[in-house]
């Protein structure tokens, strides 16, 4: 980036923006009121940049401007970024006479307004942060009881995006906390794409979509493969909560911050694969050219932005080698095939494990190298340690849209149908567990009416004791026998029903706590009673 170029540059933005800006007053009135998930906004999960992984505290006017320049002339907006968002540490230390939050004159000179026109000037939107307690996670002046006035400063600022966090909450549920802001950001009339960032705590999955654009999933990301890890299988088995305008969020993306190129390719295909926001939490003013490619990946992006919304899943995970399957619109199915260990593999599947039938030839692609190839049934490819290859899979036509293999989610707890301990053994009765990822949790329906647990080959079903058809009968695993015990019914009611007894998959109790046992019982209506598979 030239110096005198951005300077001049910016001297031309904020004359033309005092020239054209409607007064706050306008701002603030007129429009139609917008509701956060019915805002209009996040129909594709959002791109864009964050400064906290990078910077930290150190943020400033000057910092966001050069970075959005350098989004404009790198490539990155062409490519779809479009959020310049500024985190923590933006304010003073103290709200003014009247209750508002100031913006750190230091840091910016010509306020976030100022700072907004900049980055509108170059096509792309402004985001900030605040917190929805009584400070924020640096300390500065948090949002809880002042909503209505701090949304009101954000909409005549003309901020786009409102990263809204969790410190200092004094033990108040987050649902009021977040809600309260959501009507508070709906009462301006802009339309601000509102981000929870919660921590996971509370399951905001069950919650987000009435609330927010998007919410996290998991504590705090960092550069590290470890945390990589742990994230993806915290956010693996959510898809069914996920869709266009509300998004799981596993943070932010440390693509350039330290991790091997391997990995920075795993974490982007893999946000990718689980239609999570591509935020940038790297240096994008000196990003390598590396860095600068992983970003821009036009075949990977639009697997992540695919219209159609759905978040891929597990369809096979054994051993640390998983397969991952997208639906795409258009019937074309993204398969990961992603290697946790440390030492490089042999991961295949089959096009039918994906959702594609084993009849015909189809495109495979290399969503990296943009290599093809015809299949008529397999996909393997050699990874890496902790690499990933992704394909996307073309031609033929797609089976029940994926919904035949993924994790069961019980509505009313927010977790997963999961065998305990992984165990393969037959008479393991299943429980309602915090979804995982593991191939404990990936449920596959058969032609038969049968439930498969470990990935689609398996021959291990979901059973009713002995045959029994009682209020609660046990459900377990057992060797899959064809049994009119062994079929389900998936309802148009978000209920499951045994095809020999009638009676409802069931959370015993309507416990929501991590190892509460699955049994059947008479319908009822109850949220322990609803299912839904992704």
């Amino acid at each position: 980036m030239q110096p005198a170029r951005f300077a001049r540059l910016k001297a031309a933005v904020l004359t033309l923006a005092l020239c054209l800006a409607p007064a706050p007053a306008v701002l603030l009135g007129g429009a139609a009121p917008a509701r956060a998930l019915d805002n209009g906004l996040a129909t594709t999960p959002p791109m864009g940049f964050n400064d906290w992984n990078a910077y930290g505290c150190n943020v400033s006017e000057a910092l966001i401007e050069s970075t959005a320049l350098a989004m404009h002339d790198d490539g990155l907006q062409a490519a779809g970024y479009q959020y310049v968002n500024i985190d923590d540490c933006w304010m003073s230390s103290a709200r003014d006479a009247n209750g508002n939050l100031v913006p750190d004159p230091t840091k910016f000179p010509d306020g976030i307004s100022g700072t907004a026109a900049y980055v509108h000037a170059l096509g792309l939107k402004l985001g900030i942060y605040e917190d929805a307690g009584t400070s924020t996670c640096a300390g500065y002046p948090g949002s809880l009881g002042h909503e209505t006035q701090d949304a009101a400063s954000f909409a005549a600022w003309g901020v786009d995006y409102l990263k809204y966090d969790n410190c200092n909450n004094n033990g108040l549920p987050s649902l009021p906390r977040y809600t309260a802001m959501r009507d508070a950001l709906r009462a301006t009339g802009r339309p601000i794409l509102f981000s929870l960032c919660n921590w996971g705590s509370e399951s905001p999955w069950t919650w987000g979509a009435s609330t927010g654009n998007l919410w996290r999933t998991t504590g705090d990301i960092n550069a590290s493969y470890g945390s990589l890890l742990s994230i993806v299988h915290a956010n693996v088995g959510l898809g069914s909560w996920a869709g266009p305008g509300h998004w799981n969020d596993p943070d932010m993306l440390e693509v350039g911050n330290g991790m091997s190129a391997v990995e920075d390719r795993t974490e982007f295909s893999l946000w990718a694969e689980m239609s999570a926001p591509l935020i940038s939490g790297t240096n994008l003013t000196g990003a390598s050219a590396d860095t600068l490619a992983d970003l821009t990946n036009a075949r990977v992006i639009a697997v992540d932005q695919d219209p159609l919304g759905r978040q891929g899943s597990l369809v096979a995970s054994s051993g640390g080698l998983d397969v991952l399957a997208k639906p795409l619109a258009g019937g074309d199915v993204a398969v990961a095939l992603f290697n946790e260990t440390g030492t490089a593999a042999t991961i295949g599947t089959s096009t039918a494990a994906v959702g594609k039938p084993d009849a015909g030839s189809y495109t495979l692609t290399d969503l990296w190298s943009g290599a093809t190839a015809d299949t008529t049934g397999s996909i393997s490819a050699t990874v890496p340690a902790h690499g990933t290859v992704m394909y996307r899979l073309s031609g033929g036509s797609s089976t029940a849209a994926r919904l035949n293999s993924g994790v069961l989610n019980s509505v009313g707890a927010g977790k997963c149908l999961d065998v305990p301990w992984l165990n393969t053994n037959p008479g393991t009765q299943v429980q309602s567990y915090t979804c995982n990822g593991g191939g404990n949790q990936v449920w596959t329906r058969t032609p038969g009416g049968q439930l498969t647990v470990y990935g689609g080959g398996s021959t291990l079903c979901l059973d009713a004791w002995d045959n029994r058809t009682t209020a609660g009968t046990v459900v377990q695993t057992w060797s899959c026998n064809g049994g009119a015990n062994q079929q389900w019914r998936f309802n148009a009611d978000g209920t499951v029903t045994g095809v020999q007894s009638g009676l409802c998959l069931d959370v015993t109790g309507g416990s929501t706590a991590d190892g509460a046992l699955a049994e059947l019982w008479p319908c009822n209506g109850g949220s322990n009673q609803q299912w839904a598979m992704g």
